[in-house]
């Protein structure tokens, strides 16, 4: 099938453009990565961000999300009306995030396997002569 009349054209080299700035701006102006593997899956794109974590019934801003305030005159019972809870649509994110961190944490402050064995050896030759003595001639 033809193809129409001034379509196909020679691809020109833009010397006047910038490759560096602008790769730096499309990394700028993409979205960032989501560390979070539970919150990056459930995550749409489509929705603002404040939209997103109230699904996953996350709070955006938490001094929003627990009111604080003062006040000197106690509230009568017919005062207190709660406010309507926002709509939670993803629980799942929200009972994962609490699994994992009820997992009990690993202990990293273990020494190499290097620095266990040259100790081992230095405690096998010197006992617990730990002190730097100068070596007596005789």
């Amino acid at each position: 099938m033809p193809k129409a009349k001034g379509k196909t054209r020679k691809q020109k080299f833009g010397y006047n453009v910038n490759r560096k700035r602008l790769n730096r701006n499309a990394r700028r102006k993409a979205a960032p990565r989501i560390e979070c593997s539970h919150i990056r899956h459930a995550w749409d794109r489509t929705k603002s961000v404040r939209q997103n974590l109230a699904e996953m019934g996350l709070a955006m801003d938490p001094n929003k999300a627990v009111p604080f305030r003062k006040r000197k005159v106690k509230p009568m019972e017919v005062d207190m009306e709660e406010r309507p809870k926002e709509l939670v649509r993803k629980p799942y994110v929200l009972n994962d995030l609490e699994a994992e961190a009820s997992l009990p944490e690993k202990k990293g402050n273990t020494l190499s396997r290097d620095l266990i064995d040259y100790v081992r050896y230095m405690v096998e030759n010197h006992g617990e002569d730990y002190k730097n003595k100068k070596m007596e001639v005789e």
